[in-house]
């Protein structure tokens, strides 16, 4: 299941999302952690210092390897050049397995320990630099990710947690479309739900699976207020932490010291993810990612590849967990 984790700054979305990874790595899932934010948290927040923080691998200085990867032998992409973000997989292409081992991962995660006996394979976008300011957009940054996303195919069981960066941003590139489930952490403020209801409204018209996690709420009117204002949508609450406290003191006790009543929390986001394999719909995930890959080629792609990237759809090929049993192309 590919599970994504948005909401606006300072809201708690990357604590929530380690403690979710935590959750399901103590559960023995196989897990592939990735950090999308723009503010670079997750490795912190999942117990790595900072000098390791700052050591782990960037995708998007990786592209031109994870291109190179992923184009395989499609025919409809004539070069690894001519791949952008939202290139699509079609006959030929490589895909991404979350439990192998490859060269994008090889390039790009680190694995982190989390307690004695369990562990996470990160990946990262990578700092905005201060070669960027003033002459990119951190979107560029985050291009590796969803071209990752759109060739991973994943089965029942399996989990890609990405740490989305924050606010409406989520939005600006296809890559909200990439995910069975996304969780909205929310604090119970008007600021909070007017965030809720900006992605719900931009989410309503692409089929997305959305629930609110309510963090911050300190008692029964704080849960009343997001119970009033967010409705069926609100799926679980998070209050108090002594336990992520100390974790982002830099001390975090062990895993299963986590109160109780934030442990039944991580439980429902997992029942909520996995619930929402029923409902998965290749064709759809297959058809939202041609759509948006057609008009990046419009807006920008085409111009800058020098080529038609239209081109490159392959209108028989659809993304789809069955795929597991293929061999990769050589």
């Amino acid at each position: 299941m590919k599970i994504a984790f948005v909401g606006k700054g300072g809201s708690g979305k990357t604590t929530l999302s380690s403690l979710f990874i935590r959750h399901l790595a103590a559960c023995r899932a196989p897990l592939i952690a990735v950090d999308a934010d723009i503010n670079q948290h997750l490795g912190a927040a999942l117990g790595l210092d900072e000098a390791e923080t700052a050591a782990l691998p960037a995708m998007g200085a990786q592209l031109p390897l994870i291109k190179d990867y992923l184009r395989g032998t499609n025919p409809r992409i004539s070069s690894a050049e001519t791949m952008i973000k939202t290139t699509p997989p079609g006959e030929g292409s490589r895909l991404l397995r979350v439990r192998e081992d490859n060269p994008v991962y090889e390039a790009c995660a680190r694995t982190v320990q989390l307690d004695d006996d369990t562990e996470v394979r990160l990946m990262a976008t990578g700092p905005f630099t201060e070669s960027d300011l003033g002459v990119a957009c951190y979107h560029s940054k985050v291009g590796a990710v969803e071209l990752c996303l759109n060739h991973l195919v994943d089965g029942p069981g399996e989990y890609v947690v990405v740490d989305m960066t924050a606010g409406s941003d989520s939005f600006a590139s296809g890559m909200f479309t990439r995910f069975d489930m996304t969780f909205l952490v929310a604090e119970p403020t008007r600021k909070g739900v007017s965030v809720y209801r900006q992605y719900k409204e931009y989410a309503r018209d692409f089929g997305i699976a959305l629930k609110v996690v309510g963090n911050k709420v300190q008692g029964a009117d704080d849960l009343d207020f997001l119970r009033a204002e967010i409705g069926e949508d609100l799926l679980t609450t998070v209050g108090h932490s002594d336990w992520v406290r100390a974790m982002e003191k830099g001390r975090p006790p062990r895993f299963e010291l986590l109160e109780e009543t934030n442990r039944e929390a991580l439980r429902t986001l997992h029942g909520s993810a996995d619930s929402s394999y029923d409902r998965r719909d290749w064709r759809r995930y297959t058809r939202q990612m041609v759509h948006f890959h057609l008009k990046n080629a419009e807006s920008w792609g085409n111009a800058k590849a020098g080529a038609d990237l239209a081109a490159q759809v392959d209108p028989s090929f659809v993304l789809d967990e069955r795929l597991l049993a293929t061999p990769q192309p050589a």
